[in-house]
């Protein structure tokens, strides 16, 4: 049986609000899921990775550059791309739901992979477009990730 992965993305800079909502969802989704994949960097994408890892889940890095080291402290398993942001369509392809949280262009290209590649994404306080799920707390993007795996069942 396969692992349940989910996918958070948002701003690889963040406000002290953003960085506590991402650490907070991190903790909350290691009882949903099996593994977080992210873009391996800082903002958002550590601080989830610090809220998943503290509450005992494995982290996943898709890195933009060649360096392992690239990765942030809390990422348990660096893949290094050397592709820049075109690693984007990864980190989207390896999850079955996908997080928003606020971001700029790259976050907006990821959730347009979500919506090509017919991955399920759920904006918390991120893009509001046609196709994604909006919510409006944790609670929600949690139960809904939850419902979206359940779906899924054992890929």
């Amino acid at each position: 049986m396969l692992k349940k992965v989910v996918g958070v993305i948002g701003g690889r800079r963040c406000t002290p609000e953003v960085e506590q909502l991402a650490i907070d969802l991190g903790k909350r989704l290691t009882k949903v899921v099996d593994l977080l994949v992210c873009g391996g960097l800082g903002g958002v994408m550590e601080a989830v990775c610090t809220g998943f890892k503290s509450a005992g889940g494995t982290t996943l890095g898709i890195l933009p550059d060649y360096d392992k080291k690239s990765a942030n402290k809390f990422v348990d398993i660096a893949i290094p791309t050397g592709m820049g942001l075109a690693r984007n369509a990864l980190v989207v392809k390896s999850a079955d739901v996908v997080i928003a949280l606020p971001g700029e262009a790259g976050t907006l290209s990821e959730i347009a992979y979500c919506l090509q590649f017919g991955i399920p994404v759920i904006s918390l306080g991120s893009w509001d477009i046609p196709g994604v799920i909006k919510v409006g707390s944790i609670d929600e993007a949690v139960e809904e990730a939850k419902k979206v795996i359940h779906k899924v069942g054992d890929v």
